[in-house]
């Protein structure tokens, strides 16, 4: 079996790989998407922020609402964290819409609200990489980069039977030669948007659909007869769990929140307040004049990060009265149970929020 770097010396990419990768597109290709129509540079590195990490048909309704919110840079850069992190709640990952707010703020401050043509500016920019700057020039803006997203990676591995995890510094310099070497001069937009529909529809991870595909012939993995043996996947290993306790106060149709630090997970978005320990819980309420003789306790949540278990224990204290003393100054809130504010949420304490209005969590207020 090759090595990745034997890959690159002895399989260098077939003259005709790109002519058959664009009329697969031609013919087969993905055109109707959202950000396909009209795709400035804004648009189409709003959907390549999002698409990282996350599934299409999962982006569209986000992407649809955000651009209906945010139409152009200057509305995101002149809107408020919060509600940018609101509008990304569910969507999970969120440094990336702490990096995407981040980077139109630059863009409106120095660059006019215009987005940037030269590589190196926009691979700067906060969230931007190597293969996202190449997305956004290629696709909006007909530039020819290449690109080597999660599906370009997996397209240009089994073509060339490329060894190794792509996590792994030799095996990424050779995914990124192979990427280079096949981008073509002309039409890099719709080659570059192949490679990626190729991906995510053909060469899917688990089961590659190698008879539809325009690359059978030349491709070394389906020649081993094992096309899903690559990539090589992360080398597995356990995650730890980390215990948390959760204090969920509700005073008459609204919980008590706190806004995270803009740093950690969860940076910047709206949570319940959080212990490593119930003895941390009863001095928070003490401190507070909180008495939570009569919290409940419901049944756990789990929540798995890409390093961790997070495994949270919710402790549920119904008050008879409003209670604005606990506020913190600029930290809390009363959240609305019926979701009246536009904050972000993280997606366990969605979860917590709409237990709430369960019957069967309404016991006796404290």
């Amino acid at each position: 079996m090759c090595s990745s770097k034997a890959a690159v010396e002895q399989a260098m990419p077939d003259s005709a790989f790109a002519t058959l990768v664009l009329d697969w597109f031609d013919r087969h290709g993905r055109k109707h998407l959202p950000w396909q129509q009209q795709p400035t540079p804004y648009r189409v590195w709003v959907s390549e922020i999002m698409l990282q990490q996350t599934q299409v048909q999962t982006v569209i309704p986000y992407y649809q609402r955000f651009m209906q919110r945010f139409p152009d840079v200057q509305q995101l850069a002149d809107a408020s964290l919060d509600e940018v992190l609101h509008h990304w709640s569910g969507l999970g990952y969120y440094a990336r819409a702490r990096n995407l707010h981040s980077a139109a703020q630059q863009l409106r401050d120095q660059f006019a609200g215009q987005f940037p043509q030269t590589f190196e500016t926009v691979a700067g920019l906060p969230g931007i990489g190597r293969s996202t700057a190449g997305a956004i020039l290629s696709l909006a803006c007909g530039q020819r980069h290449p690109i080597l997203d999660g599906n370009v990676k997996r397209v240009l591995a089994r073509y060339h039977a490329v060894d190794g995890w792509p996590g792994k510094s030799d095996v990424l310099k050779a995914l990124w030669r192979l990427s280079d070497a096949v981008t073509p001069n002309e039409r890099v937009a719709h080659f570059n948007q192949a490679m990626m529909d190729l991906g995510a529809t053909v060469c899917t991870r688990g089961a590659p659909d190698c008879e539809r595909c325009p690359l059978q012939d030349g491709c070394r993995a389906r020649a081993q007869g094992d096309p899903a043996r690559y990539p090589h996947a992360k080398p597995r290993r356990q995650l730890p769990a980390r215990q948390v306790h959760m204090l969920l106060l509700v005073s008459e149709d609204a919980a008590y929140l706190e806004q995270r630090p803009a740093q950690g997970i969860w940076g910047g978005l709206w949570s319940f307040p959080e212990f490593d320990d119930t003895d941390g819980l009863c001095a928070w309420c003490d401190a507070r004049g909180v008495k939570p003789a009569r919290m409940e306790t419901l049944p756990a949540v789990r929540h798995t990060f890409s390093h961790f278990h997070l495994d949270i224990t919710p402790h549920c204290l119904r008050l008879k009265n409003p209670v604005f003393s606990v506020m913190e100054a600029g930290r809390g809130l009363w959240y609305k149970l019926q979701g009246s504010d536009a904050v972000g949420l993280a997606a366990p304490v969605q979860r917590l929020l709409a237990r709430l209005q369960e019957p069967t969590t309404r016991g006796n207020k404290a």
